[in-house]
């Protein structure tokens, strides 16, 4: 029989962690039987691993087998932070829920184990009783009699030639970038702790871009400076524009006018600063320090994605919520192909939130706070209509302020994303396409995960087990459109590695 310790990684902040107990409680049981069927004696570390040093302690001194069992959101550091530097058999295991969305933090702490070349197992089950899921305890068993867990590659190749035409896109596009390399206004670090998003000077400008910090404080301060009379046309100009505000609703009373002022005052400020820096992309680190003291960035970042904005020169600034230069990168780049290409140039980022069986496909629901655009919403790149603005979730952001979110409209697309494996900067590219659900289906989908953010469903052309085994990240840019060609050849030119992810061929 072989002992197995079993660990909660947390958030930083303790309601979450709070809200979560019932839900990782009964996946930690459900663990527990399973491996008690196989023939072993787990145990559990005592509490949520809420800090890095809490990691460090905890997980440090064991060298049994261990065992992180994702239920919820939580920080990258609260694992690697403990486990950096040991070979004991490491394995993250995720309920598979939309609600509790134990797949983001899996998907998210297994990029940063990635990026640390740290080895570790991952597995997953959306079954009631783990114990029944045959597929599930078998790979569980080998896990414990051999430490590791290996899942077939055959949706992973590289790639191969592609069609002149987008060949000669890359090149002009490469040469721009070689004659003027990508400037990224980083506000802060990344957030959550994501450590697997963030590359730095040293690997960033070996691919044509580079990176310029600027601390969140500016926001507090120069926003004293933004007048009201600029407010009150960015305000104006949004709802002449379309959006809906769902001011008050849904008992959120302090949902109001005013809140809403604030959001377009941070994102006047980031404007002004985008200009002043001349950057040409951004990573807004959105979360912590400053939720006591600022509303969330989400409406900012969705304007900042979207062509139709205040103050706007007619084009987008790609920002990546999160500060998160895996996503800034495609996105940045997506951007540039689509406008050589003729195509609108919005690129939206997401979560990979969660997924389940339509129709005979298996279709993710791509699901990010704020940082989606709203062409996702209308492909009119000159209104903001289908877009509304809901209070984000008081338990994460105390200082209320509003989403940017709305049904995505279904078209042919392209996603991709950057990510750190055996110390260089690689690109996953894939395609497939954004569909429309019936209503009902939607709204339990929807209702299902966190209705106040934009919600797209999506056929990224790999279903749950090669996303789950092999992708390296809970986010992804998605664009609409067809740049999939010249998306490969302009990652090649700047000389990322590349992976392309498909089930099926072509």
């Amino acid at each position: 029989m072989k002992k197995i310790a079993l660990f909660w990684p947390g958030d930083a902040r303790a309601k979450p962690n709070e809200v979560a107990v019932p839900s990782i409680t009964a996946a930690t049981i459900q663990m527990e039987r399973a491996l008690q069927k196989l023939g072993h004696s787990p145990y559990r570390v005592e509490g949520f691993l809420s800090k890095p040093h809490e990691s460090i302690e905890k997980l440090g001194p064991i060298d049994d087998p261990m065992i992180g069992v994702c239920v919820h959101w939580f920080y990258g550091p609260h694992t690697t932070d403990g486990v950096v530097g040991k070979e004991n058999p490491l394995l993250l295991a995720s309920n598979f829920s939309g609600r509790w969305p134990g797949l983001v933090g899996l998907l998210n702490t297994g990029a940063c184990l990635e990026s640390l070349d740290r080895p570790f197992s991952r597995i997953w089950t959306d079954a009631e009783d783990w114990t029944a899921d045959k597929a599930f305890m078998d790979r569980l068993d080998t896990w414990c009699r051999t430490g590791r867990l290996t899942w077939p590659e055959d949706a992973i190749r590289e790639p191969g030639p592609v069609a002149p035409a987008a060949e000669a896109i890359a090149r002009k596009v490469a040469a721009e970038i070689h004659k003027r390399r990508v400037l990224l206004l980083m506000l802060g670090d990344t957030s959550m702790g994501m450590i697997n998003g963030y590359f730095g000077p040293r690997l960033l400008n070996k691919h044509g871009f580079t990176e310029h910090k600027i601390d969140q404080a500016w926001i507090i301060d120069r926003g004293r400076g933004i007048s009201e009379k600029r407010i009150d046309d960015a305000l104006r100009f949004v709802k002449d524009r379309g959006l809906t505000f769902h001011w008050g609703e849904n008992g959120a009373a302090d949902f109001d006018e005013r809140a809403t002022r604030e959001q377009l005052r941070d994102y006047l400020v980031v404007l002004d600063m985008v200009n002043e820096y001349k950057a040409d992309c951004l990573g807004w680190q959105y979360q912590l320090g400053l939720i006591p003291l600022r509303p969330p960035s989400d409406l900012a970042e969705g304007l900042f994605n979207s062509a139709c904005r205040p103050e706007s020169n007619g084009t987008t600034i790609a920002c990546a919520t999160e500060a998160d230069q895996g996503n800034a990168i495609p996105m940045e780049l997506m951007k540039r192909l689509l406008r050589e290409k003729g195509l609108h140039e919005a690129v939206m980022f997401h979560d990979v939130r969660w997924g389940a069986e339509h129709e005979g496909r298996f279709l993710w629901v791509l699901l990010n706070s704020g940082s989606c655009g709203a062409y996702a919403f209308n492909h009119d790149k000159d209104t903001l209509r289908g877009a509304h603005s809901y209070r984000q979730p008081a338990m994460y952001f105390p200082t209320p302020g509003g989403t940017l979110a709305g049904e995505s409209l279904p078209g042919a697309m392209t996603w991709a994303r950057t990510y750190i494996k055996e110390g260089a900067l690689w690109m996953d590219i894939g395609k497939g396409e954004v569909v429309k659900l019936p209503p009902a289906v939607r709204d339990a989908w929807w209702e299902g995960t966190t209705r106040e953010w934009p919600f797209m469903a999506a056929d990224m052309g790999i279903g749950r087990d090669t996303l789950m085994a092999h992708y390296l990240s809970n986010h992804v840019a998605v664009a609409y459109g067809d740049v999939f060609d010249e998306m490969v050849a302009l990652s090649r030119e700047l000389g990322f590695k590349v992976r392309i992810l498909a089930d099926r061929a072509g």
